[in-house]
């Protein structure tokens, strides 16, 4: 299994490259830069914007009226100084050729250097430990809930198939599916956070503003308070389509051959279940663990941090690509990437471990 694992962390690193290559691609056709941002706000501030960059002298602004007319292959630049232009490009880096500031960029990479935001004067690596724990907190809590809930319920449903049992809850589970995470969270608002209802749970942040001033406990009790609404939200929409595939997957097994013969044997029904048919159903629902973490940790907790005011790192790459902060946008994404892949690597660890029958070694990456 250890030469298994040397080999995955091997073909990361392609891997990651390419991801890095083509997103560097992308970004690089995206209209309305950094630059072009900046002398859109040049031309709306005047003077004052111009002295961040310049000093404050009178001279570059009169060199800017007076270039007035002159091209520039920037949209708006018409009447900028074409030498302020590349005082710009040079702040933001873009006073080099594109494969030239790739290849810088992987260095840096390499090194876990992730470079300086464009515009909150701090380091991107700095960025995503500081939004890290709020996303952390949305994503893990979710997943586990939504595991803890989905795996039990789905077995049940299966050894329940038909009844009334799984009637009502497959209507509760199809219920949970329609409705997506954002609505059900501003249902929630509307009912429970003081929206018309009840003022029962904070709207806002992960504690409360004397966290300071409370000792363990009530640290720990504060923190489940103010995530009861935004978990709840994730756990009601996601668990509805593990617990079907988990249900299907038993149904599955629990009709092959092998079953039958355990049940011949003399079995008990919960020896069959769990003994035999348990780490054989629950292979594809750990295949899909990584997928469901990284889409809860990032894409899937976007609108919830932003309904809730929680900054973490999907409001972080939301608000990055919007004002095309692309350090930011570049380096949540490696480092998303590399979370992605590393968890797959700890999907086959489980699965050797649910299933010992399972040899990654006997088999090519």
């Amino acid at each position: 299994m250890a030469s298994y694992i040397f080999r995955r962390l091997l073909l990361m690193l392609p891997t990651l490259f390419g991801i890095v290559l083509v997103s560097f691609i992308i970004i690089q056709f995206v209209p309305g830069g950094p630059v072009e941002r900046m002398i859109a706000q040049l031309q709306g501030h005047g003077g004052d914007a111009t002295s961040r960059f310049t000093g404050g002298g009178s001279d570059i602004t009169n060199n800017m009226q007076s270039a007035i007319g002159q091209s520039s292959k920037y949209r708006g630049a018409q009447g900028l100084d074409p030498e302020f232009i590349k005082e710009l490009e040079a702040l933001y880096g873009f006073d080099k050729p594109a494969h030239e500031r790739f290849w810088i960029m992987l260095k840096n990479y390499a090194r876990f250097d992730l470079g300086e935001s464009y515009y909150r004067d701090t380091s991107v690596i700095g960025l995503v430990l500081e939004k890290m724990p709020v996303s952390i907190s949305l994503g893990l809590w979710s997943t586990l809930i939504i595991y803890l809930v989905s795996i039990p319920l789905g077995i049940k449903k299966a050894v329940k198939d038909g009844t009334a049992f799984d009637f009502w809850t497959s209507a509760f589970i199809f219920f949970g599916y329609a409705i997506p995470a954002f609505m059900f969270a501003i249902l929630l608002i509307v009912l429970f956070a003081g929206g018309r209802y009840w003022d029962i749970f904070p709207l806002r942040g992960l504690v409360s503003e004397n966290w300071r001033e409370m000792n363990f406990i009530q640290l720990a009790l504060d923190y489940a308070w103010h995530m009861a609404l935004p978990i709840l939200a994730l756990v009601i929409h996601g668990f509805a389509s593990l617990t079907l595939l988990t249900k299907n997957s038993f149904m599955d097994e629990i009709n092959k051959q092998y079953v039958l013969t355990a049940r011949a044997k003399g079995l008990s029904e919960k020896q069959v279940l769990y003994g035999h048919v348990f780490r054989n159903a629950m292979l594809i629902v750990i295949a899909g663990f990584p997928a469901a973490f990284i889409h809860i940790f990032f894409t899937g907790s976007l609108l919830i941090e932003v309904i809730f005011s929680l900054d973490g790192l999907g409001l972080l790459g939301y608000e990055s690509i919007m004002n095309r902060d692309y350090p930011v946008v570049l380096g949540t994404l490696y480092i998303f990437a590399l979370i992605g892949l590393l968890m797959t690597i700890v999907r086959d660890v489980v699965y050797v471990l649910v299933d010992p029958r399972i040899d990654f070694e006997a088999r090519a990456v």
